[in-house]
């Protein structure tokens, strides 16, 4: 019998809402016939843990409920093998859902898993980050962020309340009082773009932060990274120009350039601003600069 496991995000917005999606996806698959094995754990670290220990033990495919960060625990457990993803969205945001055009509806979500099980899954392209050394990488699969947005993310994990976007809202007014731009290097295949700044993004898919349509052509089959620089803005830019993020609008601000790479190495530049915030990868953190970011073709297949 076909074994697949199950994880469910705890931390994942909605919380009972996310239990309750989690107890229909194992009935659904357990009613097609599948051997369902419950991965759940009281953190995302443990629940890693015990996906990697039950991915060596012939799963079919692994299934995550929750936001994009239970998507960021199961690329990191299923990129660069040959077992595929399935994905439920139950969290807050659903950006990384949202570009791979997966129903929010979790009886037509699970019905796709369940095809793909038996088809053909969708092959797409994963980016690992780490130092510049290469030692130790990890994962994402849709948008790293270095910049004001990165530190807004920050903040809005110390908060308890309010939930949802309300909490991106007030961690930005928590935030902008403080800015200032920072110091950026950042090597691309061809290229190297040297400035203060405001952000950088290196993006696999469109969306990040709820919503933001940061990088709208971005595409996670095309082997290449949309890697989205905006310059030095004051803090009253700064509220002007996040709000064009939500239409994908910011490209024609002469401040705002977007380029196309296979490999990104970003830097700090003490001499051009304060040291830049800590990065976060598909909404989860993944360290400080510098950092080296670099598209795996095909790395990950998706059970859609």
């Amino acid at each position: 019998m076909t074994a697949v496991g199950v994880i469910v995000n705890p931390a994942a917005g909605g919380g009972r809402q996310v239990h309750h999606v989690g107890r229909r996806v194992r009935e659904l698959l357990h009613d097609v016939g599948l051997t369902v094995t419950d991965l759940s754990a009281p953190t995302l670290a443990q629940a890693t843990d015990r996906a990697r220990a039950a991915a060596t033990a012939g799963l079919a495919g692994l299934v995550v409920v929750g936001g994009d960060g239970a998507v960021h625990l199961g690329v990191n457990v299923t990129a660069g093998t040959s077992l595929p993803l399935g994905i439920v969205p139950a969290g807050t945001g659903n950006d990384i859902a949202h570009a791979l055009d997966i129903p929010k509806d979790p009886d037509r979500a699970v019905a796709d898993i369940v095809r793909a099980l038996s088809t053909r899954p969708r092959t797409l392209d994963a980016v690992r980050v780490g130092r510049p050394d290469g030692v130790p990488y990890e994962w994402y699969i849709g948008v790293l962020s270095c910049g004001f947005d990165a530190a807004v993310n920050a903040t809005a994990n110390t908060f308890t309340w309010p939930q949802g976007h309300a909490r991106y809202l007030r961690a930005i007014a928590t935030e902008l009082p403080r800015f200032r731009p920072y110091g950026y290097r950042v090597r691309m295949d061809d290229e190297t773009w040297e400035s203060s700044g405001t952000l950088v993004t290196v993006a696999n898919t469109p969306w990040f932060g709820g919503g933001l349509k940061i990088a709208p052509e971005a595409d996670p089959e095309d082997g290449l990274l949309d890697v989205v620089v905006a310059g030095p803005f004051s803090r009253t830019g700064v509220t002007r120009i996040f709000p064009r993020l939500y239409k994908g609008t910011h490209l024609s601000h002469p401040q705002v350039h977007v380029f196309r790479s296979t490999a990104v190495t970003i830097e700090p530049v003490a001499g051009l601003g304060p040291h830049p915030p800590v990065a976060f990868g598909d909404g989860e953190r993944i360290g400080p600069l510098p950092l080296r970011v670099e598209v795996v073709p095909g790395a990950l297949t998706v059970l859609h």
